[in-house]
């Protein structure tokens, strides 16, 4: 008991001592708790338009961090979705941990959080249309993982990020409609996508079910199946957009596609703001 708190009184005597350095009094208002090293946690925040070069000459930012950040959040989440719902199946589990790990929502729980004020990058970087800040709260829980181990990482994730700033329920009812986004992104862009019936059969049960394909520029994009024609071409909208968010070789021929018809380019961000695709 004696040790523990006197490694309490040690902790506060240092925030003394660190008081006049920012982030630290913000950090242990946003994480509460006192950081043991400050050092990681502004690696942490420290994005890799702004890197910083060491004395041996390697680069510092926080990649590194964000990738084992990324690990430990999926790892924690699955735990509290796996407890907070005992009865419910594994595809349902594996989607709910999706929506809460998402890009878009940690962008919108750093935000709430204030690391958008916190994060330090180069002033050429448009900090709306990324994910900027979702990256760097990933980041600044593989700084507590390393700073204070799983089980403090876990009840941040869980009392801080969790409690506080999603609410899950609301999250699990929540639908992207990619066959919606996909259509009015089209329009937007004045280039013309498809929507065919590939096949339709039974499957054990004698259930119909449906396989639709989406084609743009004369190419499928997407393919998707289900038990109604609109459930499988929402699935192949996903499966659409996520090639448009990702796949550069098609984004370049749209982009030249639409330059010969009307003359000009389309914007990478066109691209960007096509809803993330869920990983299941």
């Amino acid at each position: 008991m004696f040790r523990k708190l006197y490694k309490q009184l040690h902790k506060r005597i240092r925030l003394l001592h660190n008081k006049g350095r920012e982030p630290y009094l913000s950090l242990s208002k946003i994480l509460g708790f006192y950081p043991d090293n400050l050092q990681i946690y502004e690696q942490a925040l420290l994005h890799k338009s702004s890197s910083v070069e060491t004395g041996d000459g390697k680069w510092l930012n926080n990649e590194r961090l964000e990738f084992l950040g990324d690990g430990i959040l999926d790892a924690a989440v699955a735990d509290i979705v796996y407890k907070r719902y005992p009865n419910k199946r594994e595809g349902f589990l594996t989607n709910t941990r999706s929506k809460i790990v998402q890009r878009e929502t940690m962008n919108k729980v750093a935000v709430q959080l204030g690391l958008d004020q916190m994060v330090v990058y180069s002033t050429k970087i448009n900090s709306h249309n990324n994910h900027m800040y979702g990256n760097a709260l990933e980041a600044l829980i593989g700084a507590i993982y390393l700073d204070q181990g799983y089980d403090v990482c876990y009840k941040f994730i869980r009392d801080v990020m969790i409690e506080k700033y999603i609410d899950v329920d609301m999250l699990v009812r929540k639908e992207i409609n990619f066959k919606s986004n996909l259509i009015e992104w089209s329009q937007k862009n004045k280039i013309s996508i498809s929507f065919d019936l590939i096949e339709s059969f039974t499957d054990h049960d004698g259930n119909p079910v449906f396989q639709s394909a989406i084609k743009l520029l004369g190419e499928q994009i997407g393919i998707g199946i289900g038990y109604s024609k609109k459930e499988s071409q929402q699935a192949a909208s996903k499966m659409a957009v996520k090639r448009l968010r990702t796949d550069k070789e098609l984004q370049q021929r749209i982009s030249a596609t639409k330059k010969k018809k009307a003359g000009e380019l389309t914007d990478e961000k066109e691209f960007s703001d096509l809803p993330e695709e869920e990983t299941v």
